[in-house]
């Protein structure tokens, strides 16, 4: 009991109870695989099996594609008014909110993250629904004043069946990007989750039922990528094709959906984000932008800032200030209230981080914190700074993905925009300073999606995200997003 003079502790989640197996959603049915295989998905905070999934291959991608091309052509959705459309999606929204405890734990269990940051992202997925569902009746063409006596207009008509492969970071956040606009223009769906993460979104599919969407719009076929997701990117009934993930395999998805039947594609891909702190800058606040902008989802984040830039006159203050913070992390169970960083999401991962980290210590980079692993079981890793980092150290080139930030110093602002745009990729930056002409000078000449300035990690569903360079190409979130699944007919009526 609490007495007087302490605060009652936080109670800990219930741990959700998970069904030994996991069937995949093909045109409103669950089944088993055609195969019969199954994968086992695992706790990474224990290395524990969570249960057996059904694994996907090509026949049940190819099932999976001929439900969503009947229920585009054939079915109530191909006849269903875009206001109706947008009903459904509110309702799945609603429902998705109804369950958050659940999802939020499911996602805690299967990925790693903490109960809170899942929660979080329960919250996320929730208004990028809604933001879509308001769109659903409001994508429209143009009259078009042409010369002649002709009345010219255009249709923005669904793009068709769409093949989605997201990825292991964030399940329930990804799956929603890909969704949301998708379902709002009228488009079908066939959904590849993560090998490592496929509960949520077979969760968030049987609330689609629920909500009531007709069956064949959204399929869900767990699997690996050579098998399933080879199949959805060169399948020839997919006219559409949508990626998250690292660049690599961004470069098979687009050659196979080349090699097919040119299937549009988008492409959401990895980046080495630059996170630049000059000398006049809040030195708390960018520490603390600079921290979260690296550790938040135990760095595991497309658009990490894992190269901070420093400004040399308050390098070592910096870097004093971020071997304190990191002093304070807390990394353990996910499901613990008072948990700040949970386990990367496999053994692979984990060993990929930990090489990195014998990288850079190797390579000569100063360790100032961490690099080491937590505990006996699951995958943790302690939060890593290093210092002297140099721009052609392997872990100031190469994504790493994981909880290692790396401080680079610098003299000037041409200087740092010059070596912030020393990289392949270009999907984020971050620049902190109280001058507002720098801040603008910064944002404008760095090659990224997306910059924040004086901030990290902002986003919102009607703000659009996306890369430059190998960082991908066409933009989620917001307006920008529905021209991945819009097809724009132009339609001539002479008037004479």
């Amino acid at each position: 009991m609490a007495t007087a003079t302490s605060a009652p502790k936080t109670r800990a989640p219930k741990r959700p109870v998970v069904k030994e197996h996991q069937p995949l959603l093909i045109g409103g049915k669950w089944l088993d695989s055609v195969s019969g295989k199954t994968f086992v998905t695992v706790n990474p905070a224990t290395g524990e099996s969570i249960c057996q999934v059904a694994e996907g291959d090509k026949a049940d991608i190819d099932m999976a594609v001929k439900a969503a091309r009947k229920a585009f052509e054939e079915g109530p959705w191909s006849k269903m008014s875009a206001f109706q459309r947008g009903k459904l999606l509110y309702k799945l929204a609603d429902l998705i909110e109804q369950n958050t405890e659940e999802l939020a734990g499911l996602e805690s269990l299967d990925n790693g993250k903490t109960f809170n940051d899942a929660k979080g992202d329960v919250l996320s997925t929730v208004r990028c629904y809604r933001y879509y569902a308001g769109w659903a009746d409001k994508m429209h063409g143009k009259t078009i004043p042409v010369e002649g006596q002709y009345l010219c207009y255009t249709r923005h008509e669904p793009v068709g069946v769409v093949g989605q492969i997201i990825p292991w970071n964030f399940p329930m956040v990804m799956q929603a990007w890909k969704w949301a606009p998708a379902l709002a223009m009228g488009c079908t769906v066939v959904l590849k989750p993560a090998e490592q993460t496929p509960l949520t979104a077979l969760r968030i599919a049987a609330l689609a039922q629920e909500a009531g969407f007709p069956d064949g719009v959204v399929n869900v076929v767990p699997g690996f990528g050579p098998t399933a997701g080879a199949a959805l990117s060169e399948h020839m009934d997919v006219d559409k094709i949508a990626f998250t993930g690292e660049y690599l395999t961004g470069q098979i998805v687009m050659q196979a959906a080349a090699k097919s039947n040119l299937k549009r594609v988008s492409l959401e891909l990895g980046g080495k984000s630059p996170n630049i702190v000059f000398a006049d800058a809040d030195l708390d606040a960018a520490v603390e932008g600079a921290y979260f902008g690296l550790f938040f989802n135990q760095g595991q984040c497309c658009c990490a800032g894992s190269r901070l830039f420093v400004e040399d006159r308050v390098k070592d203050q910096v870097v004093e200030k971020l071997v304190t913070r990191a002093k304070t992390q807390r990394v353990g169970d996910p499901f613990d209230p008072e948990t700040t960083q949970g386990p990367q999401i496999s053994q692979e991962q984990f060993d990929r981080v930990m090489g990195y980290i014998d990288a850079g210590k190797k390579e000569g980079a100063k360790l100032c914190v961490g690099g080491s692993r937590v505990g006996s079981k699951g995958y943790f890793i302690e939060p890593t700074v290093f210092d002297n980092v140099t721009d052609n150290m392997k872990i100031a080139k190469e994504e790493i993905f994981g909880p290692v930030l790396n401080v680079l110093s610098f003299k000037d602002l041409n200087e740092v925009v010059r070596r912030g745009n020393q990289t392949f990729y270009g999907l984020a930056a971050a620049v902190w300073t109280r001058d507002v002409k720098k801040a603008h000078a910064v944002a404008n000449n760095l090659r990224a999606g997306t910059v924040w300035v004086n901030c990290y990690d902002v986003f919102d569903p009607a703000a659009p995200f996306g890369g430059y360079k190998m960082s991908g190409q066409g933009r989620e979130l917001g307006e920008y997003a529905l021209e991945l699944y819009t097809e724009v007919k132009t339609v001539y009526v002479s008037l004479t």
